[in-house]
C-alpha cells in the first residue's frame, strides 16, 4: 500500500471532528454505520475512530442522498463497486503453474520435515 493511502486509512478522527467535516449529525453517522455503509474502527474505550477515507465515504453518501438516491440504492452502488474491485484484483492474479506448485510443495516439505536446510545446497528430490 502506498504511503499516502496508508495515511488516509488511519483511523484517528473522533466523531465530533467528523461531524464538523461532513455537516452530518452523530445520529446520521451511526445510522450509516448500522446500514453497513461505513465501518469505523474502535478505540480501547470503544469510541468510534474515523479515517479520511471514512470522511470521504460519508461525504459521498451525503451527495447521493442529496441527488435523491435512497440507502438501498447507495448500498447497491457500493456493492457494484466492491464486485468490480474484486473482479479486477482476481484478474490481475496469475494462476500457478505446475512448476510453481511443485516448488512451493518442495519448499514446504523441506521446511516442515527437516529434510535439509533450503540454503545448505542439499535438496532431496521427490
Amino acid at each position: 500500500m502506498k504511503e499516502k493511502e496508508l495515511r488516509r486509512s488511519l483511523a484517528v478522527l473522533p466523531m465530533g471532528t467528523v461531524m464538523k467535516l461532513t455537516s452530518l449529525t452523530a445520529r446520521q453517522i451511526r445510522y450509516y454505520e448500522a446500514q453497513g455503509l461505513i465501518t469505523p474502527e474502535r478505540s480501547d474505550g470503544n469510541r468510534r475512530l474515523y479515517s479520511l477515507n471514512d470522511v470521504d465515504r460519508l461525504l459521498e453518501i451525503r451527495d447521493y442522498l442529496a441527488d435523491g438516491v435512497n440507502i438501498a440504492g447507495i448500498k447497491a452502488i457500493y456493492d457494484q463497486q466492491n464486485a468490480a474491485t474484486m473482479a479486477k484484483q482476481s484478474a490481475q492474479q496469475q494462476p500457478l503453474t505446475d512448476e510453481d506448485v511443485r516448488r512451493i510443495l518442495q519448499d514446504e516439505f523441506i521446511r516442515q520435515g527437516g529434510l535439509g536446510h533450503p540454503n545448505s545446497g542439499i535438496q532431496r528430490p521427490f
